[in-house]
């Protein structure tokens, strides 16, 4: 059996016609504390594969610091990221949470028994760092 393809994308690309994915890949959101209208947009939601509320709060202050020295939305949000750590907290995460171990080993499974799955989140990543990129490259580096 052929195994399915990965690919990720942001809410507003599928509710906008602008996302590139495969027409059979279910789409699997990977929000801790989805919207109501998320839901819409995505086939699932794993919210034990975002990231953990501390992580979040430490990035979104940050941000807000980042912001009031001037910085732009984009700007603060890309600074905040290395300022807090974020992609070695998140992988740390995934590494060490049962929760989220036993999310990426269903994942896992769909994709080796020929599921194509799209991992969806908010940000837009030409402009901002998402941890959804980092989920990807760790479900890659699990699967392969």
């Amino acid at each position: 059996m052929e195994r399915g393809t990965l690919a990720d994308t942001y809410v507003a690309a599928i509710q906008h016609g602008l996302a590139e994915l495969p027409a059979d890949a279910t789409r699997v959101g990977v929000v801790r504390q989805p919207t109501s209208w998320f839901h819409s947009a995505v086939d699932e939601n794993r919210p034990e594969l975002g990231p953990p509320a501390d992580l979040l709060e430490e990035m979104r202050d940050a941000a807000e610091e980042m912001k009031m020295q001037g910085l732009c939305e984009e700007g603060a949000h890309n600074a905040a990221w290395d300022r807090v750590g974020f992609e070695d907290a998140y992988r740390e995460y995934l590494e060490d949470s049962s929760e989220a171990r036993d999310a990426i080993a269903t994942l896992a499974d769909r994709l080796a028994a020929g599921e194509s799955l799209a991992l969806v989140c908010f940000e837009n990543t030409e402009k901002k760092r998402c941890h959804r990129t980092i989920l990807r490259e760790f479900l890659e580096e699990t699967t392969s």
